[in-house]
Parts: C-alpha cells; structure tokens; sequence
C-alpha cells in the first residue's frame, strides 16, 4: 500500500515539474522575443531605417500651371513598400492670363477668363523606397505612382461692369463683343459664382519622386517633385481665345509634413 502511494505521490512531483516548466517556458520566449523586436527596431532607427507602418501628412504644391494643397494617409506594405492615399485639391490656370487693376478697392481683372478650373482628386499611390537613409540625419529617396478620380470644378469667371445704369457682373462668352460700350470695375470677388458651379469628371494619373530630410523618423518632412495628366470627360474652356481641351498636365513640387506611427 505504500508502494503505490509513494508512486502517486512521485507521478505527482514529476507532473508538477513539468507543468511548472511548460507554463514558464512561454513567458520567457516571448520576453525574450520582445527583446530582440525592440533591438531590432532601435538598431534600424539608429540606421536611419524607416519601421512606422503607418503615417498622416499635408501639404503645398506648386504646378507649372496653378497651385494646391493635399493631405495623405500611409500605410507600409514593408520596409520598401507602402500605399499612399490622397485627397488634393488645386487651381489650374491658362498661361495667357494676365491680371489688370483698374481700381485699387476692386479686385484685378484678368480680361478674356471665362471660368475658373479646380480640380478636386481622389487617389491612390504606391511607394517604393529607392534609397534609404544612411543615418538618421540623412536623406531617404522614394517612388511614388498611381492615380485615381478627379472631379473638375468650374467656376464662371464673372467681371463686374456697369449695364443700363446699375453695377452687375457678367461672364465671358465666346463673343467678346458682349463688353463693347461697357464700363468695367473689377474681377469677381471670392464668393462670386460658386451658385453657378459645374461639375466634369475624369480621371488622373501622378508619379514623382519624394525627397524626405526629416532629422527624426517619426516626423516626416519631405520634398517631392513629380509630373500629373488629366482626362475630363467633357472639354473646358478657360479662355475666350483658346480652344477647350479634355486633356491637361503639369509638373509639380510639393512641401510635405507629417507625422508617422
């Protein structure tokens, strides 16, 4: 009888053992796996290697016909990859304006305008790193391509002139004759037109290369160059002597800020 008492108390301290071994074994791994993760990523960052899988930025553009602002969310595919989506919104403009100021208390007049054009974008882009920093006060160089849709805004361009003895605004046509005889006093204000607004959809592609000089990796301070192609489904009239087009391009340079995490 205390043989077999003694076996189960034996059976007992060796599963005992063993249990206590198992449970603690995990605990230690994944501390010891946590570790290692956070060398890794203190190692990469000492690098100047880019680890944040996810980012939020703005910005300005300069186009070769206009101007506009964005802001974008990222997300990292891998080290060298990620999706960028972005909303963007800019001015394009005809290289034949040219404004007047006929009076110093109404806004310039940019004579032959018919409407005003702003494209609104929406898009996506992939990102491919091409250079890495080679510190963390170094210079990252990265790809950016895709595309999306772009709903074109056109907003008449109205002149304010005086008509049967009363100060009105009229727009452009394609018979400028419409201001023979007239008395003109300025452009529009900023909130002329936008009730006659017309909308023209399209679509867009974009590609540049991104230059990111931030000191510190979870900041993002980048410039970026690039080249953008539109198509519209209808043509759009800017001038009155210049014929409507469907299709528009320019290059761009762009102020971006941000903050990854």
């Amino acid at each position: 009888m205390k043989s077999w008492v003694l076996l189960v108390m034996l059976t007992g301290v060796i599963h005992s053992f063993c249990f206590g071994q198992d449970s603690e074994e995990p605990a230690v791994s994944g501390k010891e796996l946590r570790r290692q993760r956070i060398d890794a990523l203190v190692k990469q960052e000492e690098e100047g290697v880019i680890v944040f899988p996810r980012h939020w930025a703005g910005g300005f553009k300069l186009t070769s016909d206009g101007y506009g602002g964005f802001v974008e969310m990222g997300l990292a595919k891998s080290i060298r990859g990620a999706w960028l989506f972005q909303l963007e919104m800019v001015e394009r403009k005809h290289p034949r304006e040219q404004k007047y100021e006929l009076d110093p208390s109404t806004p310039p007049i940019i004579y032959r305008k018919v409407n005003y054009f702003y494209p609104f974008r929406l898009g996506v882009q992939q990102q491919y790193l091409l250079g890495n920093k080679s510190n963390k006060n170094g210079i990252s160089i990265t790809a950016n391509y895709g595309g999306g849709i772009s709903l074109g805004l056109i907003r008449p361009y109205l002149v304010e002139v005086n008509k049967d003895g009363r100060r009105t605004f009229i727009s452009y046509e394609s018979d400028s004759s419409l201001f023979k005889g007239l008395e003109f006093y300025g452009g529009p204000s900023l909130t002329e037109g936008w009730n006659k607004l017309k909308l023209n959809p399209g679509i867009y592609c974009k590609s540049g290369l991104r230059f990111d000089y931030g000191r510190h990796n979870e900041m993002l301070n980048a410039l970026e160059v690039g080249f953008t192609a539109e198509l519209f489904s209808n043509s759009i009239r800017q001038m009155v002597d210049v014929d409507p087009s469907q299709y528009f391009a320019s290059l761009y340079v762009s102020i971006v800020f941000g903050r990854r995490e």
